[in-house]
């Protein structure tokens, strides 16, 4: 069938993989949180992420920011308003803001498939909330180009469970999950969930991501091949 819809992880794919120390992500959120405790609670709001990341390897339940603080002012134990850790919040997104770029091939590439007639959509594994998402989509001309973005923070699950797939296919109006790609740097949570909705997954190899026994559609090294392989699929008819 030929393809109507293409689908996009961000992190890694869109946007440069940012190669940080989370506990450097954290300082600033505990400084404000506990001054007189940064180093303690930088390592505390450090290990609520860390494990927040590794349960949802296996139960793929999404959360947000809000909550991990939530559970992370249980374990740090200080008495401040909840206004403090809101702020907290903020300080902890201001942390990534230098780290987030998106690939220069990103904007051309989108543009286009939509000459192509065909729908673009986001869908991203975060925890952050879509404001700040949407903050960097808009500086760089994005968020225009895409029909579609969808954050696992507003959704119950996150890749690679089906039902995330389903919502990013439904926000395209997509019916049949045979004629959409999703694009993504994990084998397993991008390529492996798509190819067992019946999408076709394309690799965009990472070496920081884990591995995964799966065989792509297609890989690329860069956006713009992604072009060609679209163009080749739809000329055979899909």
């Amino acid at each position: 069938m030929p393809i109507d819809a293409v689908i996009f992880d961000w992190g890694g794919t869109l946007a440069y993989y940012a190669e940080v120390e989370l506990k450097d992500m954290w300082r600033l959120a505990a400084r404000h949180i506990a001054p007189d405790r940064e180093a303690e609670v930088t390592a505390q709001l450090t290990a609520v992420e860390v494990a927040y990341w590794a349960r949802t390897e296996t139960d793929q339940r999404s959360s947000t920011l809000a909550e991990l603080l939530a559970e992370a002012r249980e374990t740090i134990g200080v008495d401040v308003a909840e206004a403090v850790f809101e702020e907290a919040a903020t300080h902890y997104l201001d942390s990534w803001t230098p780290h987030i770029r998106h690939d220069p091939d990103a904007a051309p590439m989108l543009a286009g498939l939509r000459a192509r007639g065909i729908r673009t959509a986001l869908l991203s594994n975060t925890h952050w909330p879509r404001a700040f998402h949407e903050h960097f989509l808009e500086r760089d001309g994005l968020a225009e180009l895409l029909d579609a973005r969808l954050y696992s923070s507003e959704l119950p699950y996150m890749k690679p469970h089906p039902s995330t797939f389903e919502a990013a296919l439904a926000a395209l109006g997509v019916t049949d999950p045979a004629r959409a790609v999703f694009v993504g740097d994990r084998p397993y949570d991008d390529v492996y969930g798509a190819q067992r909705l019946g999408m076709r997954g394309v690799l965009r190899p990472n070496p920081s991501v884990p591995p995964f026994e799966v065989t792509p559609a297609a890989t690329i090294d860069r956006l713009p091949e992604l072009l060609g392989h679209i163009d080749r699929w739809n000329a055979l008819g899909g």
